[in-house]
């Protein structure tokens, strides 16, 4: 594990695996940087650079003080720090929350390229609805940790429905440790929730916006959007795949990431 220190004072870690481009890798909500487990050993020829997502460890020296308003930019910093730690202009792959986190920071870096999988960002008309954030609360308010996390494995995780939802939890492997972080999805998902896609992303580097069929439909709109709002972008949809693309499906999303990287290698990428 290495250490580095943003300029805002945000201190986190982050390990390194293999050899090649510098690619960060960038979770997304109540997932920890082991989602990305199943994805490293696909991402031959490159150097895996996986942190740890401020307040989602040791990264704020005190998340319980950090608001809504300051989540973003906390991890925009930290991003910074991490690129400026490389050799080189690194590749930015986030996921959900992660690839929200990946287009602000490539609006301000200098990235080799940025590949967003279903970045968490809001349509207008279902924003306008969004209450993840004060009904999780609520439910803290109330003692009832869990149910507050279970509402957001619902929404974001399981849209679609599911059957038995105890069930699902008790195999997945972050359960749970992860109530232990409630209070810092609240942050995250209002963040979420008062973000706004502009017209136009001002990201120089060439972008590849992923999203799957099976994933919520929400998150599916706003892929398009994000790809119509970057001038240098090209969408790619996976059939029979979830949110969970990366983990689910790392073997067909590292090579759709070794054809963007030589199709924009010496030209601009199509549309």
């Amino acid at each position: 594990m290495q250490t580095i220190q943003s300029e805002a004072g945000i201190e986190g870690t982050y390990e390194r695996h293999g050899d090649g481009p510098p690619l960060i890798l960038l979770h997304g909500g109540m997932a920890p940087k082991e989602y990305w487990d199943p994805v490293v050993p696909q991402l031959d020829g490159y150097t895996a650079i996986i942190p740890q997502r401020p307040g989602f460890g040791t990264c704020l020296d005190d998340p319980t003080e950090t608001s809504a308003d300051d989540v973003l930019n906390h991890e925009v910093d930290y991003v910074r720090a991490l690129a400026d730690s490389v050799d080189g202009d690194p590749i930015l792959f986030g996921h959900s929350y992660g690839a929200l986190t990946a287009i602000e920071a490539a609006t301000e870096l200098s990235v080799r390229a940025v590949v967003a999988y279903e970045p968490a960002i809001l349509p207008d008309d279902y924003r306008a609805e969004a209450d993840l954030a004060d009904r999780m609360q609520t439910l803290i308010e109330a003692g009832e940790r869990r149910e507050a996390v279970k509402r957001y494995i619902e929404q974001v995780l399981h849209p679609e429905g599911i059957d038995d939802l105890d069930a699902w939890l008790a195999e997945w492997p972050v359960w749970p440790e992860c109530v232990d972080l409630a209070e810092e999805v609240v942050r995250m998902n209002r963040a979420v929730e008062r973000y706004r896609l502009p017209n136009s992303l001002d990201v120089a580097a060439p972008v590849l916006v992923l999203t799957g069929t099976d994933g919520p439909g929400f998150l599916r709109e706003s892929a398009r959007a994000v790809h119509e709002a970057i001038p240098h972008s090209r969408l790619v949809e996976f059939d029979g795949v979830s949110h969970s693309g990366p983990s689910e499906a790392p073997g067909l999303i590292s090579a759709e990431i070794d054809a963007f990287r030589r199709a924009n290698s010496s030209s601009e990428t199509p549309r």
